[in-house]
């Protein structure tokens, strides 16, 4: 691991490794007709519109949609693992069936974790087989399970399966960080985000992953049939408040909400967070994508007063990224029948990192100029709000830069994600780590790569920031990709 927050040779990164060769194969498949060349749209030069170097651009940005696919389907040892583990993750369902008989995930599209459920096939040990622990790579994690506390039902609520993660090498009184990540919706499990939980333990965190209700391994229904995930997208709220729950009780302040215990069924019910003596419970995090992202814009501002959590008197959140995107308190929210989720609107308490792609869930060419700032909508009501904040956009993106789906539409799986990957983690960094932790000082640092990344930044829409260093140096830049000024001094910008 480097001092830079960022792990040498750690887990989640071997797959990156083994697509380069493919990666770069590939390459000259994806150039198109035109006589721009991938530097120039890479560069700053802006075609006018209507003409024919505008639409040769806008082709040459699209074809970045079918990046992943094509390299996918033409490297075989990509094809083998990504099958392999698909079988594996296949039996482990049919096991868990046999063996934990009382679960009710038939209604859920992902609840084998096969196929392209199975995300990145790189994100797990090689050779998984059924079981409640599992340490590998450095990481060592341990499967959960815990009912959700049903609100929104007379019931009772759902069992929900997660998996909480900790370095390998960490022990009791380590006070790491905590970082609680949150679905996307449409049938998304959490084994799609497993390359983040890997980046995040590979780098001193305890992570906690789950599927809300309706999704993954986890129950359909509540009890009395109240579904989750689409058909009630206010589970990406509360769901996400009974996952803090969780990963935050301990045996004297344990989680309330089982209606079995651990005795009784052969699932793990947990009533506390396994790795809890690890946990520094003054340092939490929340990421989530697409609904996942709407839950966490919600979920981060709630007020003290009105937090429903059952295991703290306030809100415990930090800090926050949201992938696709951080929410605008001003527009009606993604899933939502009106401008709250579960009672709920947005306010800008922590510091949020929000990031999106030039496409979204079903891409198309685009025929003209979009909205320059149509992204940032969230950043700005943060800046109003005085609290720190980051837009990051990536070129020729999709909805599936955050949610490693094998076959779906994305750029180069080495292209979006790191960029995703590394602004994700320097915010966290910033807000969550301390002096005598690894990424403390180089966290301000990696936010301020912009020569690193900026060819990789949407030039349709603009990637901004707002947020103060830790030495107090207002960066504040309205377009990252066209170049910033240095730092503002305190109360000048």
């Amino acid at each position: 691991m480097d001092d830079h927050g960022e792990a040498a040779d750690g887990a989640g990164r071997s797959r990156r490794s083994v697509l380069r060769s493919a990666g770069a194969a590939a390459a000259g498949m994806v150039t198109l007709a035109g006589t721009a060349s991938a530097a120039e749209d890479a560069g700053h030069t802006e075609p006018t519109y209507p003409s024919v170097a505008w639409f040769q651009r806008e082709q040459r940005n699209y074809a970045k949609t079918q990046e992943a696919p094509r390299e996918q389907a033409t490297d075989p040892a990509f094809q083998q693992h990504w099958q392999a583990q698909s079988a594996r993750n296949l039996a482990d369902f049919r096991t868990r069936t046999v063996e934990e008989p009382r679960w009710n995930s038939g209604g859920n599209l992902c609840k084998e974790y096969a196929e392209q459920c199975v995300g990145d096939p790189f994100s797990y040990e090689a050779g998984t087989t059924y079981g409640d622990r599992h340490t590998y790579d450095g990481i060592e994690r341990r499967r959960v399970a815990f009912h959700d506390s049903g609100l929104d039902s007379d019931a009772g609520g759902a069992r929900l399966s997660g998996w909480v993660w900790a370095p390998a090498d960490s022990e009791p009184g380590d006070d790491l960080p905590g970082v609680v990540i949150t679905n996307g919706s449409v049938q998304a499990s959490q084994t799609l985000y497993w390359w983040f939980a890997d980046t995040l333990v590979a780098n001193g965190y305890v992570v906690m992953t789950y599927d809300p209700r309706g999704q993954g391994r986890s129950d359909t229904t509540t009890p009395d049939g109240t579904r989750g995930t689409n058909a009630d997208p206010t589970v990406f709220v509360t769901n996400q408040v009974d996952a803090i729950d969780l990963f935050r009780a301990t045996p004297t302040n344990r989680y309330p909400h089982n209606t079995e215990t651990p005795t009784e069924v052969p699932a793990p019910i947990a009533e506390y967070n396994p790795f809890h003596e690890r946990l520094d419970r003054d340092r939490l995090g929340i990421v989530g994508h697409s609904l996942g992202a709407t839950g966490v814009s919600v979920v981060q501002g709630i007020s003290d007063a009105d937090w429903p959590g059952a295991i703290d008197d306030h809100n415990p959140v930090d800090a926050a990224v949201a992938w696709d995107n951080l929410a605008d308190p001003d527009e009606q929210l993604a899933g939502a029948s009106g401008d709250t989720l579960a009672g709920f609107g947005v306010t800008p308490r922590v510091p949020a990192m929000g990031q999106s792609g030039d496409y979204y869930l079903t891409p198309q060419p685009k025929t003209e100029p979009p909205e320059a700032d149509a992204k940032t909508g969230g950043l700005e009501a943060w800046r109003d709000a005085g609290v720190d904040s980051y837009q990051v956009n990536v070129r020729g993106g999709t909805h599936y830069e955050w949610s490693l789906i094998p076959t779906f539409p994305a750029t180069s799986w080495e292209f979006g994600n790191p960029m995703a990957d590394h602004y994700s983690l320097a915010w966290l960094d910033r807000y969550l780590k301390r002096p005598d932790e690894q990424g403390y000082h180089s966290a301000d640092d990696r936010l301020l790569q912009d020569d690193k990344w900026r060819d990789r930044l949407s030039f349709y829409y603009r990637s901004a920031r707002d947020f103060t260093t830790r030495s107090k140096q207002v960066r504040n830049c309205r377009d990252i990709r066209a170049g910033c000024d240095g730092a503002t001094p305190p109360g000048q910008e």
